[in-house]
């Protein structure tokens, strides 16, 4: 019987103590404080986006911007920026080195970068369209010139200069055709030019003299003949 009523008896909660009684007050208090803060954080993301889509509809009704930069803000805000800027059919681009200094671009979609100015940005430099259409005709030029030089080396070789042209400077250029046209005869050594060798005679001329060569020597072999 009295084990009975002693079990009995240490199976009922104790009275709390002071200590115990401190720290559940504690953690009530964390839970609402965590609670609050919570619910502060959903409060400052609402009113941000409110704030956002309020700007971002001021940008797409201006027609004289094409771009919109944003300050440096953390991930949570350029989540929830690029969020409405895709609600909204724009184009946005985080851009920075670390991130404490990203920030959040704004492009209308007939404006969107191309990749050079992306490039650009992610760089840290200021994109300057001039200076970008210099670059592209720098590069379309050695693109050119390029292919030019790859063209001429498939080319055959032939020879950069000619013995005429080599030699002109002593015997002069014209030298070769007057001294052909001013060559004379030398009747010593047999040569005769060409111009002398040409028979001038027309056709009839050259018949009849070789018809009166043959009567000659045909009058010569009958005079023989006879005084035989």
């Amino acid at each position: 019987m009295a084990d009975l009523l002693g079990s009995i008896l240490s199976s009922m909660e104790k009275p709390p103590t002071a200590h115990n009684q401190e720290s559940r007050r504690k953690a009530k208090e964390q839970a609402a404080r965590l609670k609050k803060m919570e619910e502060d954080e959903k409060r400052k993301k609402a009113e941000f986006r409110k704030k956002m889509e309020k700007e971002v509809s001021d940008f797409i009704q201006d027609s004289t911007l094409q771009k919109k930069t944003y300050e440096p803000m953390s991930k949570i805000k350029r989540s929830i920026l690029h969020d409405v800027a895709e609600v909204a059919g724009l184009t946005s681009f985080s851009f920075g080195e670390d991130e404490e200094s990203r920030y959040v671009m704004l492009f209308k979609r007939e404006f969107a970068p191309s990749d050079e100015e992306l490039e650009a940005y992610r760089k840290g430099e200021e994109w300057d369209p001039q200076k970008a259409e210099e670059r592209r005709r720098r590069k379309e030029q050695a693109a050119l010139e390029t292919e030019e030089a790859s063209r001429s080396q498939k080319r055959p070789a032939s020879p950069s200069s000619n013995y005429r042209d080599k030699y002109s400077h002593l015997i002069g250029t014209s030298a070769a055709k007057d001294a052909a046209h001013t060559l004379q005869a030398n009747q010593s050594y047999g040569c005769v030019p060409v111009a002398n060798k040409r028979d001038t005679r027309s056709i009839e001329e050259a018949m009849n003299e070789i018809r009166a060569k043959k009567r000659q020597k045909k009058g010569e072999e009958d005079g023989a003949g006879s005084s035989v």
